[in-house]
């Protein structure tokens, strides 16, 4: 399938920036959406933003106007640009991939792949 790579967490203050990037390798040319989920302490993971192949994005209303996510094609990352952060942005982030590919018995196979997940914290 696909592995993901995550870097760039870290600590900051609120209001300050900070910037993931996820790089992916293995059957790359079968990924449909690349996306960003984070997860607190007793929370189910949720969807921060994602990325088509066509290039259309999709925010959470949380983060909207504040996070964006891009891709370079050419090095296979997504980066995610996050802004204006607060202390409720404060969460392990994880890289995901979405795709289908063919099995050698031309079974389709729809998978979501994951990263190990990096910490954000935003606090004084």
């Amino acid at each position: 399938q696909v592995q993901l790579v995550e870097s760039g967490g870290g600590l900051v203050q609120p209001g300050g920036s900070l910037r993931l990037s996820c790089a992916a390798s293995g059957r790359i040319s079968s990924i449909n959406v690349r996306a960003w989920y984070r997860q607190t302490p007793g929370k189910e993971r949720e969807l921060v933003a994602r990325i088509s192949k066509d290039g259309s994005t999709d925010y959470s209303d949380s983060v909207k106007g504040r996070f964006t996510i891009s891709r370079d094609n050419a090095k296979n990352t997504v980066s995610l640009q996050m802004t204006s952060l607060k202390a409720d942005d404060t969460a392990v982030y994880y890289c995901a991939a979405e795709g289908l590919y063919y099995n050698d018995q031309e079974e389709p196979v729809v998978y979501r792949s994951w990263g190990q997940g990096t910490q954000v914290t935003v606090s004084l």
